[in-house]
């Protein structure tokens, strides 16, 4: 198995305990406070990760553009993160976090346009089971 792969594996699996236990961290609190904290959190863990991954000489190799890119992706995440805590503080975790998933269907969508990637016949239908699924979870 390549890296990658195992990567987005363990990406997987620690994206779906992320919604069971925001969802009992949000108990008797709002889903803004909720994100608020868990978020502290991110930025702690993630500041001690660089300390420890990025080495400090890489910091000269960032250019106008990955600021721009990656500003934009945080601000894209930031937003995507509030509405996700807003669904989960009311909703169902396995109906939101499906829902939540269908971006996949945005990242082929936008990977085509902006990245110039190949949409093949395995991914369209790939996509395609991916939508029938938030129909078929998504109504009651």
């Amino acid at each position: 198995m390549e890296r990658w792969v195992f990567y987005a594996f363990v990406s997987m699996l620690f994206a779906g305990f992320t919604s069971v236990i925001a969802k009992q961290g949000l108990i008797g609190i709002s889903a803004e406070l909720g994100l608020t904290v868990r978020t502290l959190y991110v930025l702690l863990f993630v500041m001690l990760f660089a300390a420890f991954a990025v080495v400090p000489a890489e910091i000269h190799a960032l250019r106008k553009e990955n600021l721009i890119w990656l500003g934009l992706s945080g601000i894209t995440t930031a937003v995507s993160w509030v509405f996700y805590y807003k669904a989960l503080k009311v909703g169902d975790v396995a109906t939101v976090a499906l829902i939540d998933k269908g971006s996949v269907v945005v990242a082929i969508l936008l990977a085509w346009l902006i990245l110039k990637e190949v949409i093949t016949l395995r991914l369209l239908l790939g996509a395609a089971f991916i939508v029938a699924g938030l129909f078929v979870i998504a109504k009651k």
